[in-house]
């Protein structure tokens, strides 16, 4: 049987999204399931997001904003968090907290959020202009910190790319399949987008010459996101939705 593994990245709790890729995963005759992170952190559907992602077969590692979850950080000033806690219950936070940070899948494989070391961490995208510019092919290699498996998996940019390096190794993110866009502060000011309100994963494939990925981008019911996300309080994550804009 031919593998062909989706690989998934930054849901945010979006349910909507989630079930949009999952049943076009299943249209495409998917074999393995890999989920890089940043699962339920968001203001639309946390518990039920958990509870699709049950239903599947997948290998699954933390993201930053999932530690966030679990670790309760800054809960008191964060209505977004407060929420997430009370719709979630214990056992998907006792969930998150026994992912590991990152993953060898294969002997071709590894997966991680963000760098291999480092959940929050930027991996191929350079933000100091405040907006995202593909790294130099030295700064990348120097964040792999040795690290030489032939594939690198990570997420945490909801920027879908596909690099590879001087030294031969390929680096791939499939982009966000619940966020589209958002803008943060950290490291420095900056945003991220993706243009379109499309769920965002990719698929890779394995023949006879490797693998061969393939970026989808999946339309859905956005505006039953954008409805939780109102009904939540964030009017910035209704514009992410439905533009892929910040």
């Amino acid at each position: 049987m031919i593998e062909k593994i989706a690989i998934l990245s930054d849901i945010h709790s979006n349910v909507f999204a989630l079930e949009a890729v999952l049943d076009h995963g299943d249209r495409l005759g998917v074999t393995q399931w890999l989920n890089l992170g940043d699962i339920l952190y968001g203001p639309i559907a946390p518990r039920a997001t958990f509870e699709l992602l049950q239903r599947y077969p997948f290998q699954t590692i933390q993201g930053n904003q999932d530690r966030q979850v679990y670790q309760k950080l800054g809960l008191a000033t964060n209505p977004t968090l407060q929420f997430i806690l009370a719709d979630l219950g214990q056992t998907p936070l006792d969930w998150l907290a026994a992912l590991p940070s990152s993953l060898q899948i294969n002997d071709e494989l590894f997966a991680c959020h963000g760098t291999p070391d480092n959940d929050e961490i930027y991996l191929l995208e350079d933000v100091n202009s405040g907006v995202n510019q593909l790294r130099k092919d030295s700064e990348i290699s120097e964040l792999l910190r040795g690290n030489q498996m032939p594939w690198i998996l990570c997420g945490h940019t909801h920027i879908p790319r596909h690099v590879q390096l001087a030294s031969g190794q390929q680096i791939v993110n499939p982009g966000s399949v619940g966020l589209p866009s958002y803008q943060d502060d950290l490291p420095v000011p900056h945003i991220m987008e993706s243009g379109s309100p499309h769920a965002r994963f990719c698929v890779m494939t394995q023949v006879n010459s490797g693998w061969q990925v393939e970026f989808h981008q999946v339309p859905y019911d956005f505006e039953g996101a954008i409805k939780q996300a109102r009904k939540n309080g964030r009017e910035d994550w209704c514009h992410y939705l439905a533009s892929g804009r910040t």
